[in-house]
């Protein structure tokens, strides 16, 4: 029977993982999607779509699907998940490695204001401007909801969720992104300052660069730290050689 592999994913790095994956000979490669996004990317290999159930769900389907090995490639704030993964394969004995991107560092030029949560982040905003380009995803923009006397951008894949702040207007917009169109973008909508989660990676990183060419201040939600002793891959390359080391 062939080895068959589980990525957890959603991102960027797990789309390129199932491609290098399934381009192995003899190799089974499932990606699961949380369902949150209803267009996601292109992938290659097998979907599923939707939640475990928590860890014991996940333990099942480890279980039930004889997986043998686990790679947790979602997003660097769905800590739940990563908890999950972590808990499922030890009760299964699955080998785990989560693929977490490195968090982006500030330049000698940048502005940025690191905060502990969304919440953190709205209460800085007052102090930094009146008009905000929010891009951290559709997803907690409660936090921003009372904030009845600032104007908001909200970039997102899809619409996002109320409650919602009065002035706010939605692009709708997937990744990648260039520096230039991202100084136009705030260019046009007259944006004082930029809220974001430091997802790290390539993809968003140009609004960064478009913020220090246009002097904006940065409010950046730090992303959870993962769990001690867990091991940790920073891109494809070192998912594949973790593989390699357990003969996969």
């Amino acid at each position: 029977m062939s080895p068959h592999i589980l990525i957890l994913g959603g991102t960027t790095e797990a789309r390129r993982l199932a491609a290098a994956l399934a381009a192995r000979p003899g190799l089974r490669v499932t990606t699961s999607l949380a369902g949150r996004v209803t267009r996601p990317g292109e992938l290659v290999g097998e979907v599923r779509t939707g939640g475990f159930g928590g860890a014991e769900g996940l333990a099942a389907w480890l279980r039930t699907h004889r997986v043998d090995a686990l790679i947790d490639a979602t997003h660097p704030f769905a800590a739940r998940i990563t908890a999950n993964a972590l808990r499922a394969a030890a009760d299964t004995g699955t080998p785990l490695v989560v693929l977490r991107r490195p968090g982006w560092q500030p330049g000698p030029n940048d502005r940025w204001y690191d905060v502990g949560s969304l919440t953190e982040a709205a209460e800085a905003l007052p102090a930094l401007g009146r008009r905000v380009f929010l891009s951290t995803g559709r997803l907690g923009l409660a936090a921003f909801a009372h904030l009845t006397e600032l104007a908001f951008v909200v970039r997102s894949v899809e619409p996002p969720e109320p409650p919602l702040p009065p002035d706010l207007h939605v692009v709708l917009d997937r990744g990648p992104f260039d520096r230039v169109a991202e100084t136009e973008l705030l260019r046009a909508h007259r944006i004082d300052v930029l809220v974001t989660k430091d997802s790290g990676g390539e993809a968003t990183a140009p609004k960064l660069a478009a913020a220090r060419e246009l002097g904006l201040p940065v409010v950046v939600v730090r992303r959870p730290e993962p769990p001690s002793g867990l091991p940790l891959a920073g891109d494809v390359a070192g998912v594949l050689e973790w593989l390699d080391t357990r003969g996969l």
